[in-house]
């Protein structure tokens, strides 16, 4: 989507609509008030007399507006005014940009960085309007006979009151516009079905990142030789019953000044089709498992953003991608594997293969001498009885690395949630026959998944981001949500700044 920043008049703006956040007590924000003066009074009274009730989320068009540069008005409801902080005023926009990309109109106007939240400027309000208008813009009806006809919205200005916050504005809208894409890049991944998504699908994604990233982008995929090759057995070991072959995927991007800048390492779980392998899962919502390769597409998401932003810094992105199926060569529960670090594993269940993927992929990123490790997976079912689908699951073994973590999902208002990682639940995972067992049983599950691959990051700061619960919405709106592109973008935007810190001090 396009985007411009006007400091005009917002009575005197000329567009199609125009979108005006109200509270529900009637008190007027700046560019409400100066419309309302234009047009007699009009917004006052339909406050004052009951016709719009300003209640969060709600919307109502006014298809005429006399004495007004634009065509019509949207208005958005931001509810109680003392009440109207980051999570309301979210929920506002996701509403109105849901009503206005229904309208047949390519442009629009919005005045959101004049709501005041504590502690939010210009840049993350604006931010956040063209992420929302970018999420609301996506459709995924590939598959349809008749796809519905496509949103005409391509381009939306910012109205700000103070000319002082236009810079601002325009560097966050320029931001959001590229995380959004990013987002919707991975909810597109993630709602394709996995006869479409294969291991070699994502492998194809990320060969044609690079050939479109004129050159920021190098990708390296090793195949099923490769990885035998170089011992790779416990990522193997979960594709083994399945005919599609498994890939590991590395993408790296140098934005850094210094080449030889450590970079920091996103590393996403690719489970393209889980079936649970021969630990087999019920049959009931067994469709979703198609989203198991939510943290493989939330890296690809991040690439995205990263291309269009280019922070200057250096970043490795790998994806440990396979399918898990019952198959008469599928590794069964009590065979013991080997991985690429030399561990040796008891693999008590083969619903538990996330973490049989990423442990080879955390141990392949120590060739890079990372400044952080960070994995992305959609690991267990137990972080949703925890922590619902609200928050990420975070742990790590590094506080500072999981301070940044959340300090990232606060701005970017994709929030994770910190556990545990103490050495008590390690003993979970003791096995009579092999290094370790791939599970601890039933208590904690979060935890000592997380456990197990903090045996395979004991040489780099690592954080480890289960997503289960965040990664995608059932029932009736079922889809990828795109999470945490934001969380991982910006995690990776606040390095670049403490780079540039560093640097001007030296």
């Amino acid at each position: 989507m396009e985007f411009s920043v006007q400091t005009a008049n917002p009575a005197k703006a000329e567009t199609a609509c125009l979108v005006l956040p109200v509270y529900k007590d009637s008190d007027l924000l700046p560019a409400v008030a100066k419309l309302d003066d234009a047009s007699e009074r009009l917004i006052g009274q339909l406050l004052s007399r009951g016709d719009f009730d300003a209640a969060l989320g709600n919307v109502q068009m006014i298809p005429f507006a006399p004495g007004l540069g634009a065509e019509r008005l949207l208005l958005v409801g931001l509810g109680e005014r003392g009440k109207c902080q980051e999570a309301a005023f979210l929920k506002a926009l996701d509403a109105a940009m849901t009503a206005l990309v229904k309208l047949p109109i390519d442009e629009a106007s919005a005045t959101f960085t004049d709501v005041p939240l504590e502690g939010r400027d210009a840049s993350w309000k604006a931010r956040k309007t063209l992420e929302a208008a970018e999420r609301a813009l996506y459709r995924f009806d590939h598959f349809k006979f008749a796809p519905a006809k496509p949103p005409t919205l391509a381009k939306l200005h910012l109205i700000v009151t103070d000319a002082a916050e236009g810079l601002l504005a325009k560097q966050g809208a320029a931001l959001g516009c590229a995380i959004g894409q990013g987002i919707n890049f991975t909810r597109t991944l993630g709602n394709l079905p996995g006869n479409v998504c294969t291991p070699r699908y994502l492998a194809e994604q990320a060969e044609a990142l690079g050939r479109d990233s004129q050159g920021a982008l190098a990708v390296d995929i090793l195949d099923e030789e490769a990885l035998e090759a170089l011992g790779a057995h416990s990522l193997l070991s979960v594709g083994r019953g399945s005919r599609e072959p498994s890939r590991l995927i590395v993408m790296k991007y140098q934005g850094a000044e210094d080449a030889d800048e450590a970079p920091h390492v996103l590393i996403g779980k690719g489970i393209t089709f889980d079936t649970g392998g021969i630990s087999l899962k019920p049959g009931e919502g067994m469709d979703e498992m198609k989203f198991d390769m939510g943290g493989a597409a939330s890296v690809f998401g991040t690439v995205k953003a990263v291309l269009a932003i280019k922070p200057k810094l250096n970043a490795v992105f790998i994806v440990a991608a396979a399918e898990n199926m019952p198959d008469g060569a599928a590794t069964k529960p009590g065979d013991i594997i080997k991985t690429l670090k030399g561990l040796s594993v008891e693999v008590l269940n083969t619903d538990a293969e996330g973490r049989l993927v990423l442990c080879d992929a955390l141990t392949y990123a120590e060739r890079f001498t990372p400044a952080s490790v960070v994995d992305i997976a959609t690991l267990t079912g137990a972080c949703i009885v925890a922590l619902g689908h609200h928050a990420t699951g975070l742990l790590a073994n590094d506080d500072d690395l999981a301070l940044d973590l959340l300090d990232a999902g606060e701005t970017a208002w994709d929030r994770a949630w910190h556990l545990p990682l103490w050495d008590e639940y390690q003993e979970q995972l003791d096995s009579n026959f092999a290094d370790l067992a791939n599970i601890g049983g039933r208590p904690a599950g979060t935890i000592t998944a997380a456990c197990f691959l903090s045996r395979f990051a004991d040489h780099f700061p690592w954080a480890h981001l289960d997503i289960a619960g965040t990664a995608w919405h059932s029932g009736k709106q079922k889809g990828a949500t795109g999470r945490p592109v934001g969380l991982l973008t910006q995690y990776l935007l606040d390095r670049e700044a403490d780079a540039q810190v560093e640097n001007s001090g030296d």
